[in-house]
């Protein structure tokens, strides 16, 4: 079979370590020469390959590749932007075909979530329905570890290892301080709908008494009056209180703590930051002094503290997805698969995009104890072998190293712009 090109595009919240995955599938497509011939990226994701606006990798060396295992963020550019519903309005999806038809592109590797997993799948569809020949692999990514069909998801071992880091750390500092100062912290870290990244908080707590002392989960509806309790109880036995809260915090009734009314391209509500919140209803109500951050951006392109099982994992389904690709599996996405906690061993396997495309994967109710506010033994056995080993990028002056490609574009073919 005559040799055709790979497009690869990176897609939603970029994290720490999607770029080694990029590496991978890039390193890996230039071993298959006689199968593979550029190596092109989306910029800005899918809006690239919709405009027409590729990247060719091939202008980049070698060493510009490797750097990338150290180098956070999404190289190519990334994006949230939802493509239409295939059934009411095609014309986004043929106009795909006709880009990829225009660079024979045989190969196309969408590097995201839940939302990604089902664009990759809708491509597969149409591009059968149109009898063009495109091997689609959906390449699994997000901080929040809710995908579904993967023991973990690339990128969330990284973000669990900053934010236990960063309550340990806080913790310490609040416990010095108390007698005189803050005795409350508030900690806001990203969850929508799943509380994976709170739960993560709650590794840096080894002992009775260790911070956080309290997790908020979105799983778990906001009981004010409980938790109120609960820091109050905290405070006169440890002497302070600190707080890991999911930024997707429901109320009873279901609604977001600090839903804004305003909503993302996906139609998802856009959350105002529940931190501040929570930490003024213990001012108002208790009159404890308190601080409160958010992690915000930190805790997704925190490369500096990297997990190394999360680096190895992410190169290993970039690798992975360009085996799958070679091979004709369309439809599918390479996925984590784990053989053992203790002592903790991984494999790749193979799923279907239908089985993972538009599902969550919440916390299961045995992964937080019974009063709703922390994690449980099976909880951490699941989390601890995640945020292991430490993979530091080269450094320069007191400060991380990292590398900006040269993002050489492909010369246009078509004729016709495209609206977004």
């Amino acid at each position: 079979m005559a040799k055709r090109n790979l497009l690869y595009a990176q897609s939603g919240g970029v994290t720490a370590v999607i770029n080694a995955t990029a590496a991978a599938v890039i390193e890996t497509s230039r071993k298959y020469k006689s199968q593979i011939g550029k190596v092109y990226a989306g910029r800005d994701g899918i809006i690239g390959a919709l405009a027409e606006d590729l990247i060719d990798t091939s202008k980049e060396s070698a060493a510009s590749i490797k750097a990338l295992k150290h180098t956070p963020s999404g190289a190519f550019g990334s994006c949230r932007y939802k493509l239409r519903d295939i059934d009411k309005d095609p014309s986004q999806y043929e106009r795909l075909i006709e880009v990829f038809r225009a660079h024979n592109i045989g190969y196309f590797l969408y590097n995201g979530g839940n939302d990604s997993a089902d664009t990759s799948l809708k491509i597969s569809r149409i591009a059968e329905k149109l009898g063009y020949p495109l091997v689609c692999i959906g390449v699994p990514k997000t901080v929040d570890n809710d995908l579904a069909g993967t023991d973990c998801c690339p990128g969330f071992g990284s973000v669990a290892k900053y934010v236990a880091v960063s309550i340990r750390e806080a913790g310490f500092d609040v416990a010095s301080m108390a007698r005189t100062s803050t005795r409350v912290f508030v900690l806001e870290v990203m969850g929508r709908h799943a509380g994976w990244i709170t739960a993560a908080c709650g590794l840096a707590a080894e002992r009775e008494g260790d911070a956080p002392h309290i997790l908020l989960f979105p799983e778990v509806p906001f009981d004010q009056e409980r938790f109120l309790a609960k820091v109050d109880e905290c405070v006169r036995t440890h002497g302070y209180c600190t707080v890991a809260v999911s930024e997707g915090l429901r109320r009873p009734d279901g609604k977001f703590v600090s839903e804004t009314g305003l909503h993302d391209a996906f139609g998802h509500a856009q959350l105002g930051g529940v931190a501040p919140v929570i930490a003024q209803l213990v001012k108002d109500k208790l009159g404890l002094k308190y601080h409160w951050a958010v992690a915000d951006y930190l805790q997704r392109a925190a490369r500096h503290i990297a997990s190394k099982t999360d680096l190895d994992q992410s190169y290993a389904v970039g690798k992975a997805a360009v085996e799958f690709a070679v091979k004709g599996y369309n439809g599918t996405m390479p996925v984590v698969v784990r053989k053992s906690s203790r002592p903790y061993r991984w494999v790749i396997g193979k799923a279907n995009l239908e089985e993972i495309a538009n599902r969550e994967k919440f916390m299961p109710k045995d992964f937080i104890t019974a009063d709703g506010f922390h994690i449980t033994d099976p909880c951490r056995a699941y989390l601890a072998p995640l945020i292991v080993g430490e993979a530091y990028p080269p450094y320069k002056n007191g400060l991380p190293q990292y590398v900006r490609l040269k993002n050489r574009p492909v010369p246009k073919k078509l004729n016709t712009e495209f609206q977004l």
